[in-house]
């Protein structure tokens, strides 16, 4: 059983706000349909999970060594990898019987570069 999230008391939150004339959309609309891809394929604990195995790689990852992890077919591994690859998350590349995974690091520093954007 997982623990909740701890809970933030925003400083403030009390405060009547009025309009901001200054806020803009900062995210393109087709950087959003990609962020967005990206987060709904990490939405899946399994995915996490496995994007999570991936990054502890050396670089790259070996499908045996994900699939060790879980109790799950080897065709519902492929499945939740497929989904990760689809949204730009994951390249891999096939060496014999195995297939081996490693981060698309230019969308990881995507998203990082989105997240610390995003400040109260």
């Amino acid at each position: 059983m997982t623990s909740p999230l701890p809970r933030v008391k925003l400083e403030g939150s009390s405060t009547r706000r009025t309009c901001d004339p200054n806020l803009q959309l900062r995210i393109a609309s087709d950087a959003a349909v990609t962020f967005a891809e990206a987060f709904k394929a990490l939405g899946h604990p399994v995915r996490l999970q496995i994007f999570d195995l991936i990054s502890q790689g050396l670089g790259e990852t070996c499908s045996c060594d994900i699939e060790q992890h879980f109790d799950l077919t080897q065709p519902t591994i492929s499945h939740h990898l497929k989904v990760l690859r689809d949204a730009g998350l994951i390249a891999s590349e096939s060496r014999g019987v195995w297939v081996h995974h490693r981060l698309n690091q230019t969308i990881i520093d995507s998203i990082r570069s989105l997240l610390s954007s995003m400040h109260p």
